[in-house]
């Protein structure tokens, strides 16, 4: 089973001056919120984490959406034996996090792990529906933290992009 999480940075706190309800998608996705972010195979009890503090975790969540969805482009759907690759990169690095879809199976790994492992692999549909949870679930924290951010068009429209996914 798939898990996905955060955790909130100490050490970037975003600037305290913020105004949540008017920033724009570019503070959103990449000035705001940092941390680290982990996906989890809570079966296998494996997981691919950052440990650097400074990953824009409200972007991490975006992009993860985004990338359930380019990875669902062939009309085969899972029928599909032809893989279908998106990676996630971070900004500020050189690392990337790589997505593999053969069939209805992602393989999920990253530059930083040890070559000898192996990628964790999730059900696609499994992987759209955390990772839209997993959004929503953030944004909620974060409102909660915020409460103007709320109110940010930028963010309804995400809500709007990925619903949740029933199970």
């Amino acid at each position: 089973m798939l898990d996905i999480g955060y955790s909130l940075s100490r050490r970037f706190p975003d600037p305290p001056q913020t105004d949540y309800r008017r920033a724009e998608v570019t503070a959103l996705r990449h000035d705001l919120f940092c941390g680290d972010v982990y996906l989890a195979d809570t079966e296998a009890d494996r997981e691919l984490s950052t440990a650097w503090g400074w990953v824009p975790v409200l972007d991490f969540a975006w992009a993860l959406c985004d990338i359930a969805e380019r990875l669902d482009r062939d009309p085969l759907g899972s029928r599909a034996s032809r893989p279908q690759h998106a990676e996630l990169d971070f900004t500020e690095s050189a690392d990337r996090m790589l997505f593999e879809r053969r069939f209805g199976w992602v393989d999920v790994e990253a530059d930083w792990m040890p070559g000898d492992e192996a990628p964790l692999t999730f059900a696609h549909g499994e992987l759209r529906r955390e990772a839209r949870d997993f959004l929503h679930d953030l944004i909620a924290d974060l409102s909660e933290l915020h409460e103007p951010l709320a109110d940010n068009p930028v963010i309804w429209d995400l809500q709007a992009r990925f619903p949740r996914v029933p199970s």
